[in-house]
């Protein structure tokens, strides 16, 4: 059975992959370019939690570690907290890091959103921010999360 409704995304990093995956990894490095407030706890079974995506407060992501392969994998369980559609643990993200070139080729998958229009909504949240992880792992300020539209 093929999973329709997936998120995939590829992008270059002008830094390396110990740099992204610190970004990736490290509260005080997320809430540069994500959030108002990172925890994360680097362990399988390990806590993943975002608060205040696109400037919102009231916005949380939770979720827990499943794998965490240090500058290379990462693959966690997200949802939304009070998200009917996607609660907490009833997606996975997987983040696959490479050394390319001067950089780091990014892969990402999305996996397990419950139908199209989540789908859509999560692909526009996750080409906003890697593009500013692309941007702030590569050295340069991005300014504070705020709402996109």
């Amino acid at each position: 059975m093929t999973e329709a409704f997936i998120v995939q995304r590829e992008i270059q990093i002008a830094a390396p992959p110990a740099t992204v995956f610190a970004f990736l990894t490290d509260p005080q490095k997320i809430i540069s370019w994500m959030g108002l407030e990172a925890e994360t706890e680097l362990h399988p079974g390990g806590l993943y939690l975002l608060k205040g995506v696109a400037g919102d407060p009231a916005k949380v992501a939770r979720g827990a570690f499943r794998e965490v392969v240090p500058v290379h994998r990462l693959a966690y369980s997200f949802g939304w907290e009070d998200g009917a559609e996607v609660p907490p643990g009833s997606s996975l993200i997987e983040i696959d890091l490479k050394e390319q070139g001067n950089g780091t080729l990014l892969r990402m998958t999305h996996s397990g959103l419950p139908n199209a229009e989540q789908c859509a909504s999560h692909a526009k949240g996750w080409a906003h921010y890697l593009g500013r992880l692309a941007l702030r792992a590569g050295g340069q300020d991005v300014g504070p999360d705020q709402r996109w539209s």
